[in-house]
């Protein structure tokens, strides 16, 4: 992952952990209502995903032990990872695609349900994305894959397709790239990758008349299985993301301009606002920078967010950057990683940074994405998630009015017990996370994701463990102490 040159070591935040009374008093461990949802408390550990479905999109056990693990820890909300809306192959990631998924998915809310004893709201994260090819050994793409033009021929003066390509593999690559189109040397150089603004594929042109019906049903599917909500994924590198990006040049009605580009995510929201009604939780998880050059800044998101909140949105959950755009160039065979780029590390900030620091790094946009929805005259509630850490560090941000609700996924991770520890006054127990992403260099490589500071802990005592047997799959079992 790319880091700031300057690499400066940040300690955290002091924790200074409340004790129980004062937890009971704090913000933090208020309630608050996210639409027709009362969240018991305002601590959300948002979506993660841990690499532990079937190959075919199903729920398994080691799914369900993930969701249950994090339950224990009893937070507000809980966000089910990443859930895909097509019944098509992706590997070991949820799917929602399809009614034949709906059973497992309940299970999955019921063992949530009994794990926090009925504390914790559940919500499921809805994801499109568009196909991206692994990067091709060269002359395996130069004989077999490229697409062979009239530019080509001509590069080459060669009399017939095949002496085209091996005229191609024969050049070094200074005058390769300057024969190959930018998206041929992209395919070649990172892996062939689709965008939205790829209009003359017909599935791409589509997607404005498909995704509204596919988001919308997959809501039904969640809705049907028990969970709380939905959270729409408009984040990152994906469909919905790219389609609200300044990059967006479609000029179909679909891009180019501000409203353009926010007219499909809220008719995704719309029909499924059509689809599942009022009394039931949908907002959405959108960047509040894109952190990329020529992308979505501050002033973007702040235009988003208003829109969400006058077309109905229930909670505004943000996140920052995580974008292909700049991503480091993957080894051959392997596909780009789109948090490897500065706008990856602008997503999960590690302890060497700049002087800014890795923690609460989103919290300064939130603040002016809040103030200017308040402004607009919506109460809709804000999630801010990216190294917060501390107590004293997430009540501050309630009382300073900066966001509504506090999330954090790798602090979770680290210790998934660590808000109830906080609420019942025993935080000098809590697992601090190093903030070093051994747990995303997991996730880039498609490994089942844990934290370093728990995984090789009585390893032969825990029933769930990684393929090699060497890493558990869950973090410890916490009690709190008899009184």
């Amino acid at each position: 992952m790319w880091t700031p040159p300057e690499k400066i070591r940040h300690a955290p935040p002091p924790g200074d952990w409340p004790t129980a009374e004062e937890a009971a008093r704090s913000r933090l461990f208020s309630p608050i209502d996210v639409g027709p949802v009362r969240l018991r408390e305002r601590t959300w550990v948002p979506a993660m995903v841990p690499w532990r479905a079937s190959e075919d999109g199903f729920v398994t056990e080691p799914v369900l032990a993930w969701y249950e693990r994090f339950a224990q820890g009893q937070p507000g909300a809980i966000v089910v990872e990443a859930t895909g809306i097509r019944d098509v192959p992706s590997g070991p990631l949820l799917r929602i695609g399809d009614d034949r998924f709906v059973a497992g998915l309940a299970t999955l809310v019921e063992r949530v349900r009994r794990a926090s004893g009925g504390r914790t709201r559940l919500f499921i994260q809805l994801i499109d994305f568009l196909r991206i090819r692994r990067r091709p050994p060269r002359e395996r793409f130069l004989r077999a894959f490229l697409r062979i033009t009239e530019g080509h021929r001509a590069a080459t003066g060669a009399a017939d397709d095949e002496a085209v390509r091996e005229a191609l593999v024969a050049m070094d690559d200074d005058r390769l790239r300057a024969v190959l189109s930018p998206r041929e040397w992209e395919a070649l150089t990172m892996g062939a990758r689709e965008r939205v603004t790829d209009t003359d594929l017909p599935h791409v042109r589509d997607l404005p008349r498909v995704l509204p019906g596919l988001f919308a049903d997959a809501a039904r599917r969640a809705k049907a299985a028990g969970f709380d909500g939905v959270e729409l994924h408009y984040a990152h590198a994906y469909t919905m993301a790219s389609f609200l990006s300044p990059t967006n040049t479609r000029t179909d009605g679909y891009g180019t301009t501000l409203e353009g580009r926010l007219r499909l995510p809220v008719e995704v929201f719309e029909a499924v606002r059509a689809e599942v009604g009022r009394d039931y939780a949908v907002g959405c998880r959108f960047l509040a920078e894109e952190c990329i050059d020529g992308g979505g800044t501050v002033e973007d998101a702040v235009a988003h967010a208003r829109a969400f909140a006058a077309a109905g949105m229930d909670f505004l959950s943000l996140s920052r950057g995580g974008k292909f755009d700049d991503a480091k160039q993957p080894k051959v065979g392997e596909a780009a990683y789109p948090y490897t780029g500065r706008s990856g590390y602008e997503c999960m900030p590690t302890v060497r940074s700049d002087a800014r620091g890795p923690f609460g790094r989103a919290v300064p946009a939130a603040r002016r994405i809040r103030a200017a929805v308040r402004a607009a005259g919506f109460d809709t509630p804000i999630v801010v998630a990216g190294g917060i850490c501390a107590f004293s560090q997430a009540e501050a941000i309630l009382a300073r009015g900066e966001a509504d609700i506090v999330g954090a996924a790798r602090q979770s991770l680290a210790d998934p017990d660590w808000f109830r520890k906080m609420r019942l006054g025993l935080g000098a127990q809590i697992r601090r996370c190093r903030y070093t992403n051994y747990c995303e260099a997991l996730d880039q490589k498609h490994k089942p994701v844990t934290c370093q500071l728990w995984d090789r802990i009585d390893v032969e005592a825990c029933a769930l463990r990684s393929p090699d047997g060497r890493r558990r799959l869950v973090a410890p079992p916490w009690s709190p102490p008899a009184p």
